[in-house]
């Protein structure tokens, strides 16, 4: 996966880090940053993720199931996509990133490898 996540890196101008990780916040896999920041991120994740499926059930067409976070800030953007059962694509990268085509080649990267990237749930640090 980490040769996927370099290419990723590469081919889009600005990515700062690239995390992959399980729903329940723990970090799978990363390119780029320090793996303490990849961390902080993964556990942001899941509290986004959670807040998203409680929106997304508010919206009557919805499945309630997250497909792409997208936030803007100041000097950059962050980018969480749902990345097969259990496990999520993270991005963060700064204003030189173009929105759209970041989705794409997240959603790229997610169609060849989605079904690797599942994380099993867990109970009691144990697998379910």
């Amino acid at each position: 996966m980490d040769w996927l996540l370099t290419d990723l890196s590469k081919s889009v101008p600005g990515i700062q880090m690239i995390v992959v990780l399980s729903a329940d916040g723990l970090r799978i896999a990363r390119e780029g940053g320090d793996p303490d920041a990849a961390d902080r991120v993964a556990a942001a994740c899941a509290g986004l993720q959670s807040l998203a499926g409680a929106v997304a059930d508010e919206i009557l067409s919805s499945d309630g199931e997250m497909r792409m976070i997208l936030i803007e800030v100041n000097g950059g953007y962050f980018y969480l996509m749902a990345a097969g059962p259990n496990a999520y694509l993270a991005v963060l990268s700064d204003i030189r990133t173009e929105p759209g085509m970041m989705s794409n080649r997240m959603q790229d990267l997610v169609a060849r490898i989605g079904p690797h990237l599942t994380s099993p749930p867990r109970r009691n640090g144990k697998v379910v």
